[in-house]
């Protein structure tokens, strides 16, 4: 899951424990701030907010975007009075970046705030840069999340990169000294679901060239608002629908009670062992206040945190996985006892390499995902070079931390210590990469013997 999930129950102090979730999260940022910034766009649905008329949600396009921050606060991170909003976002993101400021403003917002980020810049960092200056963020990006705490609010990360390869080519050893835009600060206010957040797309022309060939924006914007469910009459309702289809397959998986889990398929056999009374869930979580938002949009999966010393075999990908501006193909890796002993790919196998040398957890797994086909970012048959939408197309495992809602109530702790001496992977890095498919076949391992699980990419229980 691209998203980190906590519970109520286990407050903002496991979240820290868990560590930093670097990668997958869609964390925008960069090295402007716009500050509150109005453009054309709407959104108005909660009693407070004022009426007004808009567009049909199938009118959506690159030049109507009310329609789709209404969903944003309607679904995602509903809004409330007075809240401070922290916008995300790539320079080329701006149109929605604008639309969703719109939104929240005319929805009562206290102060909604845009940060852009440009990779053109991190690639000139990571060019020319001090070697032992690039892994330094400076503490005024902090300051702004730091503030958000305090208060509480929202933030919205807009996906969609603008050069998914930027990158490739450049030594990955300083590619993967600097994180950026990944903020700590940030990363921590997610873990521990000390606000309301969530991860959505926006389709810039370059992202379109890098999935189809050229740029082709509204042929991206045609796909992304089926998997957006803004094709729908009412994509509200279409998305509490989707997210108690969710959960209760979440459930029956957790009454299954399963030891281990294992993928098979070409040049796949890896088998995962699960924490005990293992606990599956999916996306649809509470703030500490107890408000609920939706960490993803869209999210397909269903995820549990497994047992990072339970982990042998090799796993191969099946779809390419951007990460830190570089493209990965054809990634292979293999397991013993819980740790990475092999990296192997056609391209990036040095930048994977350098990544899960962050710490002791980088090269041990956090997560586990299934996904079936009735997800519709699986059935478009489009890889999007976008973990966001990747990850939910298909099965799909993370190295890296654990994630707090996927490990059973009576295993959480704020003790690092004792997380790891109970199989729960802790680190400051956490991706997600694809293994998914009709040609791999996911099995599960529990006190009824073998029951297979997926099978051609449909529910076999």
């Amino acid at each position: 899951m691209i998203a980190p999930l906590l519970d109520r129950t286990a407050g903002a102090c496991t979240a820290l424990a868990f560590g930093v979730l670097a990668d997958r999260f869609g964390l925008a940022g960069g090295f402007a701030l716009a500050g509150a910034v109005s453009a054309a766009g709407a959104a108005a649905v909660p009693a407070h907010a004022p009426q007004r008329t808009r567009r049909s949600h199938l009118d959506h396009s690159p030049t109507d975007l009310s329609g789709y921050a209404d969903v944003v606060f309607d679904v995602a991170v509903p809004l409330l009075p007075d809240d401070r909003v922290l916008i995300n976002a790539e320079i080329e993101h701006a149109p929605l970046a604008r639309a969703l400021a719109e939104a929240a403003y005319a929805r009562g917002a206290r102060y909604a705030d845009i940060w852009y980020f440009d990779p053109y810049a991190k690639r000139s960092r990571v060019r020319h840069a001090d070697a032992a200056t690039l892994a330094e963020v400076p503490s005024w990006l902090d300051a702004r999340n730091d503030e958000l705490e305090r208060h509480g609010g929202i933030i919205v990360n807009i996906r969609g990169a603008a050069a998914p390869d930027l990158l490739a080519g450049l030594d990955p050893v300083r590619v993967g000294l600097d994180r950026m835009p990944s903020l700590t600060s940030r990363q921590r206010l997610q873990l521990g679901n000390l606000v309301r957040w969530t991860i959505v797309p926006y389709a810039t022309p370059e992202w379109a060239r890098a999935v189809f060939g050229d740029p082709d924006q509204a042929r991206l914007w045609r796909h992304l608002r089926r998997i957006l469910r803004l094709d729908e009459p009412d994509p509200r309702a279409a998305w509490r629908q989707r997210i108690a289809e969710l959960l209760d397959r979440a459930r029956r998986l957790t009454e299954m009670r399963l030891d281990a889990v294992r993928f098979e398929g070409p040049g796949t056999d890896l088998t995962i062992g699960l924490l005990p009374d293992a606990h599956w869930t999916a996306a649809r979580l509470e703030d500490v206040e107890g408000r609920p938002f939706q960490a993803n949009l869209p999210t397909e999966e269903v995820f549990t945190t497994p047992d990072h010393r339970r982990v042998d075999g090799t796993i191969r990908t099946t779809r390419p996985l951007s990460l830190d501006g570089t493209v990965i193909r054809d990634l292979e890796l293999t397991f013993t006892g819980g740790v990475v002993t092999d990296v192997r790919a056609s391209a990036g196998a040095d930048v994977v390499r350098a990544h899960q040398a962050t710490d002791a957890g980088a090269a041990r797994l956090g997560e586990l995902a299934l996904v079936d086909r009735s997800s519709r970012v699986g059935e478009s048959g489009i890889t999007y070079l976008e973990t966001l939408l990747d990850e939910n197309a298909t099965c799909h495992l993370a190295w890296g931390a654990g994630l707090p809602p996927g490990v059973p109530a009576h295993l959480r702790t704020d003790d690092p210590a004792r997380l790891d001496a109970a199989g729960v992977n802790t680190s400051r890095v956490h991706v997600d990469f694809m293994v998914g498919g009709p040609d791999v076949t996911v099995t599960g391992l529990g006190p009824g013997g073998k029951v297979v699980l997926l099978r051609n990419d449909t529910w076999d229980f």
